[in-house]
This record gives structure tokens, C-alpha cells and sequence, in this order.
């Protein structure tokens, strides 16, 4: 079975395909936030009611993948070692990633939010240096590199300068948060080896889930306004985790960490036009211009075989 898999899963359009279907719904998910916020009444400083909000979210997409699992029939029945596995990939992946990551969101705008979200390839392609012989660093992976980091510095440009152009809590948390992400699909792609794909989404979703709602809630995190609109706009964001995290595992398991980082480059152009259509946010500001030109490119020369 896993021979017929690999075979299926390393195919370059089955690559393609399941890659920009994952980076869509992760571009969708920084309007998505954001409206989310609007919807549940939640302000710029309810650091905890975001926390909470995130919690709902990973709790929701880890029920909708065991849900998957039964209806499939696929086991749900996993080892106690491998409980371990998951769950520190669950402290990291879904607790602490989105801890920074929606308190950042929050402090930027979602534009800007999707194009810093893009270091997390630059930072996978770093560390898969020391961890995957196929992905050693080159003259190509360092320009891409640069190229990448010139994007985000762009992007950040106010009137020429820095000035104004960069928070700790807003840009600094979105790029904090990439680094989490890309130290935990290096870790996902370990364990992905010996642990079925579903069974690593479901479990380190819902633990990590549970560490949020339990830290939101004890910091006072629990004045959400529900509403019919709210309820169902979660419903997506969880649906956006669960699908998403699924194929991008299923793709960490078979392929390379380059081969499979290049899509993530269209995450940011996905999260541009979609903040655009749903927030309303500038589209063709220069800076954001050139920061997807750099950002692309760097992603794309770094991946070209």
C-alpha cells in the first residue's frame, strides 16, 4: 500500500495539485481571520479571546478529520510512542505557531500578514540543510533566500523607510510564527515515516487545540459573541485546518521539503487578492507589488530544478 501511494503522491501533477488546493485555503484563512475577529467582537488587544478563538478553530478541524477517519474507515487506534510524537508537534505546530500567529494578525493588515507568512519557506529551506541530504544549500538556495527576504523588507516600506513599517506584536509575531512552522514541517516530515498522515493532523490538532482553549480561558479568554455568521465562518476556518494540513502532510511523507515548498509561494499571492476581494485592502500598492514579485521568485528559483 505504501509503494502505491508513493507512487501517486510523488507525481508531479498530484504534487501540484494537492499543493495549491493546501495553499489556497491557507491563503483564505488571513481575510477569514480577520473577519472572524469582526464577527465574534473580538478587539486589537483581546489577546486572549484570540487565543481562545484559535482553539475553537483546531478543535473543530480535528473533529472533522476523525469524523473523515470513521467514515473511511481508517483507524483511529494509534501507539503510545507514538502519542508522544504527535502531541510535541501539537504543542508546536498548532499551540505555540498560532499563538503568535493570530496575536500578530491581529497588529497587521492581511496582506502584509500573507507575504510574511511566505518566510516559513525560507526558514524550511535553511533548516532542511541539516537535516535532508537532498536539500542541501546552494549558490541558487541562498539567492532565492535573499531574494525571499528583500520581499518582505519591501513590503514593509512606509514612504522609502522603516519607519512605522514594523511591530514586534504584528510583523515580528508573523515571522516568530513561520519559524515555528517551518521547524514543525521538518519535524511532521520525521514522523510522517512510521504515523499515517490523518492520524498526525487529527492528533496533534486536537491536542494543541486543548492546550489553547485551556490557556485562552485561564487568561479570561471566554467573552466570544456567537452568531449565526460567526458560527459558520468558524466552521470554514476549521475545515481550512483540517484539509489542509492533511494534504500537506500526505505530500511531507512522500516528498522532498523543496519539492514540496515551492507551492507555498502562491500562499501569499492567494492571501492578497483574497484579503482584497473579502477585506477590501489595496491590491496594487507598489511595495505589495514588488514584495510578491521578490517573494515568488525567491520561492521559485530556490525550488527550480
Amino acid at each position: 500500500m505504501r509503494d502505491k501511494n508513493e507512487a501517486i503522491f510523488t507525481k508531479t501533477y498530484m504534487v501540484m495539485i494537492l499543493g495549491l488546493i493546501s495553499c489556497f485555503l491557507w491563503g483564505s484563512a488571513f481575510p477569514s481571520v480577520k473577519i472572524g475577529y469582526q464577527l465574534f467582537g473580538i478587539g486589537a488587544n483581546d489577546t486572549f479571546e484570540k487565543i481562545v478563538f484559535a482553539g475553537y478553530r483546531f478543535f473543530l478541524s480535528s473533529i472533522m478529520i476523525f469524523v473523515f477517519c470513521i467514515i473511511t474507515g481508517r483507524s483511529l487506534k494509534i501507539q503510545k510512542e507514538d502519542t508522544y510524537k504527535v502531541g510535541f508537534l501539537g504543542l508546536i505546530q498548532t499551540a505555540l505557531q498560532y499563538v503568535f500567529f493570530y496575536i500578530g494578525l491581529s497588529n497587521t493588515s492581511g496582506t502584509k500578514g500573507s507575504i510574511l507568512a511566505a518566510t516559513t519557506t525560507f526558514f524550511s529551506v535553511i533548516l532542511a540543510h541539516f537535516f535532508y541530504a537532498e536539500d542541501k544549500l546552494s549558490i541558487k538556495r541562498i539567492v532565492g533566500v535573499i531574494l525571499g527576504f528583500i520581499g518582505v523588507a519591501v513590503v514593509n516600506l512606509k514612504g522609502g523607510a522603516f519607519q512605522g513599517g514594523f511591530k514586534l506584536t504584528g510583523e515580528g509575531f508573523i515571522i516568530i510564527s513561520s519559524l515555528v512552522g517551518a521547524l514543525a514541517g521538518i519535524y511532521t516530515k520525521k514522523i510522517a515515516k512510521n504515523i499515517s498522515p490523518f492520524m498526525i493532523s487529527s492528533y496533534q490538532l486536537f491536542i494543541g487545540s486543548v492546550v489553547l482553549m485551556l490557556a485562552g480561558s485561564l487568561g479570561g479568554g471566554n467573552g466570544l459573541n456567537f452568531t449565526l455568521k460567526g458560527s459558520i465562518l468558524l466552521l470554514y476556518l476549521g475545515f481550512i485546518s483540517a484539509a489542509a494540513f492533511s494534504l500537506w502532510t500526505i505530500l511531507l511523507k512522500y516528498n522532498g521539503v523543496g519539492k514540496v515548498s515551492i507551492y507555498k509561494f502562491s500562499v501569499p499571492l492567494f492571501g492578497v487578492f483574497l484579503s482584497y476581494i473579502f477585506l477590501g485592502e489595496r491590491l496594487l500598492g507598489i511595495n505589495v507589488i514588488l514584495g510578491v514579485i521578490f517573494v515568488s521568485s525567491g520561492i521559485i528559483l530556490i525550488n527550480k530544478e
